[in-house]
């Protein structure tokens, strides 16, 4: 009699529907040379740019300064100079040093001022290298218009001051630390989006979710697998962005930086509700590009991705405050560049999810699973 052999023993071990689809899914995004090029060489051009040929540009709107104590070059200032002050810097007061240095240090402000023995100190932070260079040449010529004699007539004395220039972060770092995690957010918020909207339009063209809807698996599945390949595509792109900066550009990470990961994931997922919402209300491919380029490349410019939104009018920094991709981009600077921890991640972690909540009920509500 010939020995029987179990089935367990002889039948083909199967992938589950979830793993089985994420691996269909991530396959299909290696091999969509577009996709590719909008999730992960586009961006890295803008690395390349404004790594390799960055160049300071900006307006010359009042730069944010706390006074600590009496700032005689300031506070004694002739009613002639005291206007041109007020309109270059916006000044507030402070008896706390170190407070007012960790504001600096964590961009609440641009720079701090203290005066002591005729010297004038400025501790700035190099976050905006425009806004720095802008703090130090006004009081520069402030400096240089006491030591003119303005004050004489206010004074009776001819003062002299001097101008001591501090940073407040590291002197090695360079414009590089403040460009790449915005540059990133950007990616992972066009790549999540574009890729969301795109693939769904396109599945239910071909047919595709309708076999998925009558095929033995649950909605979850696909719905983990579209998930689980975004996450997947955002770490890949955190690790490229990262690595060339570290490579080529001498970017220099603080100790918090895997901070960085739970924010991306974060933001990966409010930026697909937000594609998933995209592709559910477009009716055709070209629609549902048109409509996720229309959500993330104003949301990039209005978030600060490409340049500092300190010098903007207060009501167009209230509209980037009720962004996603601005919370993403403060979140990772703080991390990567000024080197705060947990704290500086859970407020944007939260609102980040709130909107990937908020979308994906709405896109629920608009999703269909056929033309």
């Amino acid at each position: 009699m010939s020995r029987q052999t179990p089935a367990a023993e002889t039948a083909p071990i199967r992938a589950t529907p979830l793993k089985a689809l994420t691996i269909a899914m991530f396959k299909g995004f290696v091999r969509d040379r577009m996709t590719l090029f909008w999730a992960i060489a586009f961006p890295l051009m803008f690395l390349v740019l404004f790594g390799g040929i960055f160049t300071d540009s900006g307006s010359a709107s009042a730069a944010k300064i706390i006074a600590v104590g009496h700032v005689s070059v300031i506070d004694d200032a002739p009613d002639g100079a005291r206007e041109g002050i007020d309109d270059a810097l916006d000044i507030t007061r402070s008896d706390d040093f170190d407070a007012a240095l960790q504001k600096v240090k964590e961009g609440d402000a641009d720079a701090l001022v203290t005066e002591s023995g005729g010297t004038v100190e400025v501790h700035y932070s190099q976050a905006d290298a425009v806004t720095a260079a802008q703090v130090q040449g006004v009081l520069q010529a402030i400096v240089q218009q006491a030591n003119a004699g303005v004050y004489l007539q206010t004074t009776g004395e001819q003062p002299a001051f001097d101008l001591a220039a501090t940073q407040v972060e590291d002197e090695s770092l360079r414009q590089i630390q403040y460009v790449t995690p915005s540059l990133l957010g950007w990616a992972v918020a066009m790549s999540a989006t574009f890729g969301a909207a795109a693939s769904l339009v396109v599945w239910r063209k071909n047919g595709l979710l309708r076999r998925l809807r009558l095929a033995p698996i649950p909605t979850r599945s696909v719905v983990l697998a579209r998930v689980g390949v975004s996450l997947v595509i955002a770490l890949v792109q955190a690790a490229i962005f990262v690595g060339l900066g570290v490579a080529v550009f001498g970017l220099k990470l603080t100790g918090w930086w895997p901070l960085m990961i739970p924010l991306l994931l974060a933001g990966t997922l409010a930026f697909l509700s937000i594609g998933m919402l995209a592709g559910a209300i477009s009716k055709t491919e070209e629609g549902a590009v048109g409509l996720a380029n229309f959500i993330v490349l104003p949301m990039a410019f209005l978030s600060g991705s490409f340049f500092p939104l300190d010098g903007s009018p207060a009501w167009l920094r209230i509209i980037s405050n009720c962004l996603p991709l601005k919370h993403l981009n403060t979140g990772m600077l703080d991390v990567m560049v000024r080197g705060q921890g947990v704290d500086a991640i859970v407020w944007p972690i939260v609102i980040l999810l709130g909107f990937a909540a908020v979308f994906a009920v709405i896109s629920a509500r608009f999703f269909r699973w056929e033309a």
